[in-house]
């Protein structure tokens, strides 16, 4: 493995992960879990480190979409209705602020689904995202990363049917086999919405980001069942989530999110959570990657009709 950083990378590198180390230690001075936000890691990097076209292009919304889908995430989760609903309701609700706002921003489904996964229910939850999504917005604008990026694409209704239907069919079939609790995998979910937008997505990268997010989540639970330590699982894992990235030669900032997932999940998801990486990367990215060959095969068929 050749790893080649220039120092600006290595800069932002520590700087990304100094961030979310800071978050991982407030949340065990403070003694509170809601604190730790995963998809600050998958942000972090994609805005910072990355600096993702589609993620950097408006700044302000780095803030505005993940922050209004973790408000309305907090607020669904307080509804007393089962927690497969809540997942629905909560997609259902993000989806339009989304629209609302016009923002594809992938992450900010992670930022929605958290509440309802944790059962947040303390308002340093909804401080904790502001907080954060106000940092990473105020870095983009101070080292200009918005500049000279080209538009963003807009949230299409298509992609929005079909991001609700095959989430749907994946809640319904995991609550019919009677594991509810897998109903939501955030990062799994950021990456299916990311790439259900893309105009094609090939076999290779869909095997390379099922073994990414898989053994971003395996790792993360193991070296958390080791250490029992957020700080010290953060510390080690995010390191060997970026080995195993750079050994795929693949950038997915949603595998940095799993380990910091590991730490807040209830333990009757927590031990489960390689097996459920696996098996929703796999009916997630596959539907995926069969639709977009499909609709070139259909497309193709077209042109020569």
């Amino acid at each position: 493995m050749n790893i080649h950083l220039s120092k600006l990378e290595i800069r932002d590198y520590l700087i990304g992960f100094a961030l979310v180390l800071t978050m991982v230690g407030i949340a065990t001075w403070q003694h509170d879990y809601e604190i730790i936000l995963p998809e600050i890691g998958a942000l972090t990097t994609g805005t910072w480190i990355y600096h993702k076209n589609d993620w950097v292009n408006q700044p302000f919304k780095i803030f505005l979409a993940p922050f209004g889908t973790a408000v309305l995430g907090f607020l669904v989760n307080q509804l007393a209705i089962g927690y497969p609903e809540k997942v629905l309701l909560t997609l259902i609700a993000m989806l339009i602020w989304l629209r609302i706002v016009g923002s594809a921003l992938a992450p900010s489904f992670a930022t929605g689904l958290l509440p309802v996964i944790v059962n947040a229910t303390h308002w340093s939850f909804i401080v904790a995202i502001f907080a954060f999504t106000v940092i990473l917005m105020l870095g983009v604008y101070i080292r200009g990363l918005q500049h000279g990026c080209k538009p963003g694409e807009p949230l299409h209704y298509q992609s929005m049917l079909i991001f609700m239907v095959v989430a749907a069919a994946w809640v319904g079939g995991v609550w019919l086999v009677g594991r509810p609790q897998m109903a939501a995998i955030p990062p799994v979910l950021v990456v299916f919405f990311e790439v259900l937008q893309k105009p094609t997505y090939s076999g290779k990268l869909m095997f390379k980001q099922i073994i990414a997010l898989s053994l971003a989540a395996t790792i993360g639970v193991l070296i958390h069942i080791g250490l029992a330590s957020w700080l010290l699982t953060t510390l080690i894992s995010l390191p060997l989530v970026f080995i195993l990235l750079q050994l795929l030669d693949i950038k997915l900032p949603a595998a940095y999110a799993f380990p910091l997932l590991a730490l807040v999940l209830p333990a009757n998801m927590f031990s489960h959570l390689p097996v459920t990486a696996v098996l929703a990367a796999s009916f997630f990215l596959g539907l995926v990657y069969g639709y977009k060959k499909l609709a070139t095969v259909i497309k193709f068929a077209l042109a020569n009709d």
